[in-house]
């Protein structure tokens, strides 16, 4: 057999077993949801009733808006990393990216805990006014899911408009400014038009996020707002009509890929050569007053934005409803009482996600590494054309909402309907892009010249992918098996179609979410706090090792 040959079919059995898991688990049932959603009354029924057109409505503005109260808070932020130096500043950029990471059961938690009726900043006014009553009334309100939506987004301008800013040449607006320009025109004529591809970037990812923001809504809205997601799960949890859920998801489907054809087709078409230098260069310490002044705000600013809900979300997890300390909370999660919300004890859902986030973590990282492999594999025949078209393929799951997939998951595999099984496959699905996307930049960036020199030597194909390629990639596999970790810790949206409250297989974020949904009770706010904060402190020990363990910063996340 040719060696071209041999390394054509050792590529097409490397891709083969992950094309046909996305066929099987990916594909197959968006087509489910097209055939249903073709088929059924419900198109007209969406048409018709006003009800869907207003849910249509406030998606859409409430991600506008999130967007645009993002992109004010952010931009900031993004100025201050991008051209001061100053003690902490890596800790508080770390911080920001912090909310980011967490599972949105748990930022729901975290503005429950802080603004809730039950929230610390209730009680404090409570009793530092002597009231009766809450005085604020964010709870099922816009503000409170707005607020969310900010906190748990404004990583993105930071990274992204921060990052590019932190790069610009100073010297272009230095020169607008000894030509006589203002600070502020300097501002709008030359930094901002150079800006402008990130911040699009960033806003088009933002409302995207957004526009398929399903646990903030559902936890923090309630029944008052309701968005397409949350519509999606209602119409087939609550009401029994999956021929609108399918309506739904179809556009949500639609609406969503174009929103990510718009982004990827930006990001190719606004490259532009700029004279780029390192972030180092372009920091400076405050020294004028004014500066000094605006340094401090912003950090005050930020800090308090960012870690005054989880201070809360914590606090109110070690409290009792008397403000006196207490561990009960942590030690009723390995009880099953008597009329409680969930029918295991919370600590079995602690294990459970433990379990299928371990499984995940095999799954994915097996799927992602042969899938790398492929795509990376500089001798395979057609390997330009191949990679053209199955990269962005196997990238497809990103853009998809988790309620979506688990929706498509339920009418495709009824068999399967209560299964653990399909759990893995969900949480796998959700954290495969995430694990390409750590892998594939690493496996690209190995030089052929080493292999070639391994196989000269006599080292076999297997042996060399043991003593070059894996040695070379394994802080990468790393870094994509703590994603792929994380993300299964936290998975709601797909999940939450799949696992029903009487389950055995319940999750973290699902008892969390039916602790918090249950009104009254001391105990399921609190047992929901703790657990909140487990979850918490998982994802942000993730965050800090994929930090860590970074490959020399490669990888897109």
């Amino acid at each position: 057999m040719s060696p071209k040959r041999h390394h054509l079919i050792y590529t097409g059995l490397l891709a083969g077993i992950p094309l046909l898991f996305l066929a099987a688990f990916f594909f197959w049932p968006l087509a489910n949801i097209l055939r249903l959603s073709v088929t059924a009354v419900g198109v007209e029924v969406v048409l018709v009733r006003p009800y869907f057109r207003q849910t249509l409505w406030f998606t859409l503005w409430q991600a506008v808006l999130s967007t645009g109260l993002t992109l004010l808070m952010g931009l900031p932020a993004a100025y201050l990393f991008a051209r001061y130096t100053f003690p902490g500043r890596s800790l508080l950029r770390a911080l920001t990216t912090v909310p980011f990471v967490m599972p949105t059961v748990v930022v729901a938690a975290a503005f429950r805990a802080l603004l809730g009726s039950q929230g610390l900043l209730n009680q404090e006014l409570m009793l530092l006014f002597d009231l009766a009553r809450p005085p604020l009334r964010l709870d099922q309100t816009i503000w409170i899911i707005l607020l969310a939506h900010v906190f748990y987004n404004t990583a993105i301008v930071v990274r992204l408009v921060g990052g590019f800013w932190a790069h610009l040449n100073p010297r272009l607006n230095e020169a607008a400014r000894t030509m006589g320009a203002s600070r502020w025109r300097a501002f709008r004529e030359v930094t901002l038009p150079l800006l402008r591809p990130s911040l699009l970037s960033a806003s088009l990812l933002i409302f995207l996020f957004t526009f398929t923001s399903f646990g903030v809504i559902l936890l923090l809205g309630g029944p008052m707002f309701g968005t397409l997601e949350t519509e999606i799960y209602r119409q087939y949890v609550n009401f029994l009509r999956p021929d609108i859920a399918a309506v739904l998801a179809l556009f949500q489907i639609v609406f969503t890929f174009v929103v990510m054809m718009v982004y990827t087709r930006w990001q190719q078409n606004t490259a532009v050569s700029l004279d780029m230098r390192a972030e180092k260069a372009n920091l400076k310490r405050p020294t004028t007053w004014p500066e000094k002044i605006a340094v401090a705000t912003i950090m005050g600013g930020l800090c308090l934005f960012l870690v005054t809900p989880l201070l809360a979300l914590v606090w109110q997890s070690l409290v009792d409803r008397d403000g006196n300390l207490t561990l009960a909370y942590y030690q009723a999660l390995s009880e099953a009482r008597r009329g409680s919300v969930v029918f295991i004890p919370p600590l079995t859902a602690v294990r459970n996600s433990i379990g299928y986030a371990l499984l995940t973590v095999l799954l994915a990282g097996s799927l992602g590494l042969m899938t790398t492999v492929a795509l990376a594999n500089p001798t395979a025949v057609g390997v330009a054309r191949w990679r053209a078209w199955a990269d962005p393929l196997f990238m497809l799951p990103l853009g998809a909402s988790a309620v979506t997939l688990g929706f498509g998951y339920v009418v495709t595999y009824s068999s399967l309907r209560t299964s653990a099984a399909l759990v893995l496959i969900a949480h796998t699905l959700v954290a495969l892009p995430f694990v390409m996307r750590s892998l594939l930049p690493v496996m690209q960036s190995i030089q052929p010249g080493l292999r070639e020199a391994a196989a000269v030597m006599g080292a076999t194909p297997g042996r060399v992918w043991r003593e070059v390629d894996l040695p070379i990639i394994g802080r990468a596999l790393l870094v994509a098996s703590v994603f792929a970790f994380t993300v299964s810790m936290g998975e709601f949206g797909a999940t939450s179609f799949i696992i029903r409250p009487n389950s055995g297989f319940l999750t973290m974020p699902i008892a969390i979410a039916r602790f918090l949904s249950t009104p009254g009770g001391a105990l399921n706010f609190g047992q929901a706090m703790a657990m909140s904060v487990i979850l918490m402190a998982v994802s942000a020990a993730g965050f800090i090792a994929i930090e860590r363990f970074r490959y020399a910063d490669i990888g897109e996340f």
